[in-house]
């Protein structure tokens, strides 16, 4: 990341209360959700070509643990690992690492992936042409947050705007600096 910085990334209690928590249960829950999606939309591993069958790490470096991503049709898969485990990158083709809201960002189109990448608060490594593989056919797929967790109708609407609301407030409180303690003893 540039200069030691994460642009949007949680606050450290947040990867501590998030430590002790069980990997399987949401392994589980995004395994379903990844499998739900490619049986709504097979188009989008389609769009993959070669790479249909292919693994990702997905990095979120203010969480202490990764995503490791097979995509594979019905037998797609999210395996939740720790974040320190260097056998997490093991049979993944490429790594990416950035804020879970950069990548979030990513899915919903908040942020670009290229200016991301060349400012360094994006980092691929492994087979970048799986990484522009991936990109592009879930840009092509044009996903909706609804769409993600297996929602349709005028619920999915509302999700989708709630989803919207919920990432731009926390992207705004992220951003904003923290209040000073001292400014906040000279008050009273």
């Amino acid at each position: 990341m540039q200069d030691g910085a994460d642009p949007g990334a949680f606050p450290g209690f947040v990867g501590e209360f998030l430590r002790p928590l069980p990997r399987l249960p949401l392994s589980i829950f995004l395994t379903g959700m990844v499998r739900r999606l490619v049986h709504r939309r097979p188009g989008v591993l389609s769009r993959l070509g070669r790479d249909a069958a292919t693994c990702l790490l997905i990095d979120p470096v203010d969480l202490p643990f990764q995503f490791r991503l097979l995509l594979a049709g019905p037998r797609s898969r999210v395996d939740v690992i720790d974040g320190n485990a260097p056998a997490g990158a093991a049979g993944a083709a490429a790594r990416v690492r950035a804020p879970l809201l950069v990548l979030l960002g990513l899915l919903d189109g908040t942020y670009d992936a290229d200016a991301l990448f060349f400012s360094r608060d994006l980092v691929i490594e492994g087979d970048t042409e799986v990484v522009l593989a991936v990109r592009n056919a879930v840009e092509g797929a044009d996903l909706t947050p609804a769409e993600l967790v297996g929602l349709a109708g005028r619920l999915a609407a509302m999700f989708d705007r709630a989803a919207a609301d919920a990432l731009s407030l926390l992207r705004r409180r992220l951003a904003a600096p923290a209040p000073s303690i001292l400014a906040e003893r000279s008050k009273g």
